[in-house]
C-alpha cells in the first residue's frame, strides 16, 4: 500500500514527475481559492459593497499570519522529503512527530497573540471607519482558526513531501463543496461572519481526513513510541527550515500591509476594487503556487539522494510550463477582466469595474516574472537554503512597500497595480544569482565525489 502512494521523484522523467505531481496540487490550489473566490462572491452579492471593501482591508493581513502559518508547515515537511529521498524512514518518522509537536506550540501561541491585537492592527492600516468593524468580526473568526489551518496544512504538506499530491486534493474538494453549502446558508443569518466561520470548518474537516487517511494508508507514517519523545536536534532543523518559509510569506506581507494601507486612504471603492482583482488574480495565479510546491518536493528528494543534476532538469520543466500558462492567463484576463469582475456585485459600479480591469491587466502582463519568483524560489528552499527565500521576500517587500509609501500617495491607484509586478522583477534579479550561486557549489561537490569514487574503485576491484 505505501509504495501505491508515494513517489520517489529521484529516478525516472522529471518532466512525468512533475506533471503528474503539479496537476493533483493544482487542482487543490484552484479549489482553495475557489471557495475563497465564493466567499468574496456571497458577500458582494448578499450584503453588499461595504461589506466586500471590509473583506478585502484584511486580505493584506490576513496573507501576512496565515501565510506564515503555511510557510511554516511546508518547510517542515521539507526534512522530511529529502529523508524520504535518502531511504532513511528512521529519521524521517522523527521529523514527522516532532514537526506535529512544534506546529502544535507555534499555532497556539500565534493564535493567542494575532486574536488580541486585531483590531489594533486594523486601525493602524487605515481601515475606513464605515467598514471596520465588519472587517474586525471576519478576521478575527479566521484567527481563531489558526490551528486548524496549521493542521490541514502539516498533514497535507507530509502527504506531499513523500510524492502523494492526489489524496490531498480529494478531501479539499469534499471540504470546498461544504464551505460553499455553509457560506450560503451562514451568510443570511450570521452575515458576514457566516463565510468566515464556514471557512475555519471546512478547513477543519479537511485537516480530520487527511489526519486518518494518513494513519490508515501510510504504513511508512505510522509512528512507534520511539519516534514520539521531543529531539530538539529535529526540532531545531524543523525551525532552521519552516520559520524561514515562515517568514518569507510574512516579510513579503509586510510590503502588502504597506500598500493595503495606502490604498485603504483612498477609500472603500477603491478596497472593494483591490480585493475583486486580487480575489481573480489569486486564483490564476494557482498554476504558479503548484508549481512552486512541485519544485519544492522535487529538489527537495533529490537533494536528499544526491542527484544535483536532476534538480535544474526539474525547474526548466517547471519554467516552460509556467511561461505557457503566462501567455494564456495574461491573454484571458485583458480580454475578460470587466466580465469576471460583474460576478461580484450585483450592480458594480463603473469606477469599480475600470479598477480591476486596470489591476488585472497590469498584473497579468508580468506573469512570467511571477513562474520565476514562485519556481526558483521553491527550488532553492526544496534544497535547504531557506535562508535565500528570506531575502528574496525583503526584496519583494521593498518594492510593495516603496510603491505604498511613495508611488500611491502621488500616483493613485494605477501605481497599486504595479506593486506586485515590481516586486516580482527585484526578487527575480536576486534568486536568478543566488540559484546559480548554489548550483555551482553543488557542481564542485558532484565533481569531488566522483574523482573519490574513481579513485577507490581499482582497489575494491
Amino acid at each position: 500500500m505505501t509504495e501505491k502512494k508515494t513517489v520517489d521523484m529521484t529516478t525516472g522523467s522529471p518532466f512525468k514527475h512533475i506533471l503528474g505531481f503539479m496537476l493533483p496540487t493544482l487542482i487543490g490550489y484552484l479549489f482553495q481559492q475557489f471557495y475563497s473566490l465564493v466567499d468574496t462572491v456571497i458577500i458582494g452579492r448578499f450584503l453588499g459593497e461595504d461589506s466586500l471593501a471590509a473583506v478585502g482591508s484584511t486580505g493584506a493581513i490576513n496573507f501576512m499570519i496565515i501565510g506564515f502559518c503555511m510557510g511554516l508547515c511546508t518547510g517542515f515537511a521539507i526534512p522530511i522529503a529529502q529523508k524520504f529521498g535518502a531511504k532513511n524512514y528512521v529519521t524521517m518518522r522523527k521529523f514527522v512527530a516532532n514537526a506535529i509537536w512544534t506546529a502544535a506550540v507555534l499555532g497556539t501561541v500565534i493564535t493567542v497573540v494575532v486574536y488580541l491585537l486585531c483590531m489594533n492592527i486594523l486601525k493602524l492600516l487605515h481601515t475606513p471607519s464605515n467598514i471596520i468593524d465588519d472587517a474586525y468580526i471576519y478576521i478575527s473568526i479566521l484567527f481563531i482558526g489558526i490551528p486548524v489551518t496549521i493542521m490541514y496544512n502539516m498533514a497535507s504538506g507530509i502527504m506531499r513531501s513523500l510524492g502523494d499530491s492526489r489524496t490531498p486534493v480529494y478531501f479539499l474538494l469534499i471540504s470546498s463543496g461544504l464551505n460553499i453549502v455553509l457560506d450560503i446558508v451562514m451568510v443570511q443569518y450570521m452575515g458576514i461572519a457566516g463565510p468566515a466561520w464556514a471557512t475555519v470548518i471546512s478547513q477543519l474537516v479537511s485537516g480530520l481526513l487527511c489526519i486518518a487517511y494518513m494513519r490508515k494508508k501510510f504504513e511508512i507514517l505510522r509512528l512507534m513510541k520511539e519516534d514520539l519523545p521531543l529531539d530538539l536536534k529535529c526540532v531545531g532543523k524543523l525551525l532552521y527550515v519552516g520559520i524561514p518559509m515562515g517568514l518569507q510569506y510574512s516579510i513579503t506581507a509586510i510590503g502588502s500591509v504597506v500598500l493595503q494601507s495606502a490604498v485603504n486612504v483612498l477609500g472603500s471603492v477603491y478596497v472593494a476594487s483591490s480585493a475583486t482583482a486580487l480575489k481573480i488574480s489569486m486564483f490564476f495565479c494557482c498554476p504558479y503556487d503548484a508549481l512552486g510546491s512541485t519544485a519544492a518536493t522535487f529538489s527537495g528528494q533529490n537533494m536528499g539522494a544526491k542527484e544535483y543534476g536532476r534538480i535544474g532538469e526539474g525547474m526548466k520543466w517547471c519554467n516552460i510550463l509556467g511561461c505557457v500558462y503566462a501567455v494564456i492567463a495574461f491573454s484571458v484576463l485583458s480580454f475578460f477582466g470587466v466580465s469576471l469582475a460583474n460576478l461580484f456585485i450585483k450592480e458594480p459600479s463603473a469606477m469599480l469595474l475600470q479598477n480591476v480591469s486596470m489591476y488585472l491587466k497590469y498584473n497579468s502582463m508580468f506573469y512570467i516574472f511571477l513562474v520565476l519568483v514562485n519556481v526558483v524560489r521553491f527550488t532553492i528552499q526544496g534544497m535547504g537554503y531557506s535562508i535565500l527565500a528570506i531575502l528574496a521576500g525583503v526584496f519583494e517587500m521593498i518594492a510593495r512597500s516603496f510603491a505604498g509609501s511613495v508611488l500611491v500617495p502621488v500616483y493613485g491607484y494605477k501605481a497599486a497595480c504595479l506593486a506586485s509586478p515590481l516586486a516580482w522583477v527585484l526578487a527575480d534579479i536576486f534568486l536568478i544569482i543566488a540559484y546559480a550561486v548554489i548550483m555551482r557549489k553543488l557542481r564542485g561537490k558532484t565533481v569531488h565525489v566522483r574523482k573519490n569514487v574513481a579513485a577507490v574503485r581499482p582497489a575494491v576491484r
